[in-house]
């Protein structure tokens, strides 16, 4: 299998965000998991809100690059966007598309991988993708698709993982440092250890390099939950958002 291959097998089994961990024992699929779900999400990752907008884009046509639970697609449609949404799983897709059933929405779902998108030139005004890009074989694909598909002015928003944060280093430390391998790199470690195989992880100069084909390129590096866990409280207080595990983009063709 080609690492793409790998990533969609990975993720079929749950869409991310709804895993055991998260909703215990309730019903997939139930208004109680979805719930459960998305409390559970912006209550550990609050800086979607802040980052994403939702409210401000009202009445624009967007496309969500990797669904996942569907999430946040939902709190794009009820911002009133025309949502449209892609995603390498059958997982996802039919968990997004059960979960607007239920909320009394619509959007238009394909499962696709994005380094390929099925969409003519300029067809949106919003691109978003959270925490997705980094798990693909090419993201210099997807980025260059996602400007394809934008508007002139057309906006992207998302997330991708920060390397030189405090949870790579916790990672590197117990994959690398504790196993008698100091020699790998953060970047190996969040490679081989973090998710699906052939996640990556930037700098906030790389990320405006990979962003480069944008005009304009904006990076928001954020401290957050699972970088202060296992570290004293009145330290990591004091880590500052340069330590980042989430680097926020926004970038305007």
């Amino acid at each position: 299998m080609n690492l793409n291959d790998k990533v969609r097998t990975y993720w079929e089994k749950e869409p991310c965000g709804s895993g055991t961990l998260i909703v215990g024992e309730l019903e997939p699929g139930t208004k109680a998991w979805f719930e459960k779900i998305e409390s559970h999400r912006y209550a550990v990752e609050p800086m979607i809100h802040a980052i994403a907008q939702f409210p401000r884009h009202h009445g624009k046509k967007l496309l969500e690059v990797g669904v996942g639970a569907g999430t946040d697609h939902l709190q794009w449609a009820r911002a009133g966007a025309e949502c449209f949404g892609v995603d390498l799983t059958q997982a996802a897709i039919d968990t997004t598309q059960s979960r607007f059933a239920m909320y009394g929405f619509k959007t238009n779902l394909q499962r696709v991988d994005a380094e390929v998108l099925p969409f003519p030139d300029a067809s949106f005004d919003i691109v978003y993708s959270w925490g997705v890009i980094h798990h693909s074989e090419k993201p210099e694909a997807i980025v260059a698709e996602i400007k394809r598909v934008l508007k002139p002015s057309g906006m992207f928003i998302g997330m991708l993982y920060g390397r030189r944060s405090s949870l790579a280093f916790k990672y590197w430390v117990r994959y690398a440092l504790l196993l008698g391998k100091p020699w790998q790199s953060f970047a190996d470690v969040v490679w081989n250890r973090m998710e699906s195989i052939g996640t990556k992880s930037y700098t906030v100069a790389e990320l405006q390099k990979l962003f480069s084909v944008f005009e304009k390129t904006e990076t928001i590096p954020t401290i957050t939950k699972y970088d202060t866990d296992h570290w004293p409280q009145w330290l990591s207080k004091f880590f500052p958002d340069s330590w980042g595990w989430y680097i926020g983009v926004r970038a305007q063709k």
